[in-house]
């Protein structure tokens, strides 16, 4: 069994993955966990957000053959920090369906996950909707860590109805890249 007190979010999230794929459930890795993936812990995020399109009790049942428990619709095991939540499908990014993911190998499995683009897009959409000065943040810590198609979250962007709040992201983006050459 894998020691579940020292693991990494990347590994835990590789390793529920790998477990609950043999099980027969396709899990998708969204949310702050895909930051801190994609920005090499820039971000650290303290939940793995999952969207599973099976059933919540095979879900769970699946997750307590692994020692975990379920509590208010979150996941807790004894021997891990991190706390698993089953958020709901479809995996969006404002009113934009994903269709699209990315798959991450890691040590204990393959992670499928949001893309880097859906990542910045799922992180924009606080900021663009509640002014979420850290969800900013967070996308721009995926840009700096990975090559982002900006032309695709700017035309997603556009689609959202927030192109004044896409230009502040680009101008505080570029600033933050003057800042670091």
């Amino acid at each position: 069994m894998i020691d579940l007190e020292r693991i990494s979010l990347e590994n835990l999230a590789g390793f529920l993955s790998e477990e609950l794929r043999k099980k027969g459930l396709d899990i998708i890795l969204v949310g702050g966990a895909c930051v801190t993936i994609y920005s090499h812990n820039r971000y650290q995020s303290y939940d793995l957000d999952f969207v599973a399109y099976e059933d919540f009790k095979i879900v769970k049942q699946a997750l307590s053959s692994l020692g975990f428990h379920e509590k208010k619709g979150c996941f807790y095991h004894k021997n891990c920090d991190w706390l698993i939540e089953f958020v709901s499908s479809p995996v969006a990014v404002g009113q934009e369906i994903i269709k699209e993911f990315e798959n991450i190998k890691v040590a204990t499995g393959t992670i499928k996950m949001l893309r880097p683009e859906d990542s910045v897009k799922d992180r924009l959409a606080s900021y663009y909707h509640w002014s979420d000065r850290q969800g900013l943040e967070q996308a721009i810590a995926v840009c700096q860590e990975r090559k982002i198609d900006l032309a695709e979250i700017e035309s997603w962007s556009n689609k959202e109805g927030f192109q004044e709040k896409f230009q502040a992201f680009l101008e505080r983006l570029h600033a933050r890249k003057r800042d670091h050459s």
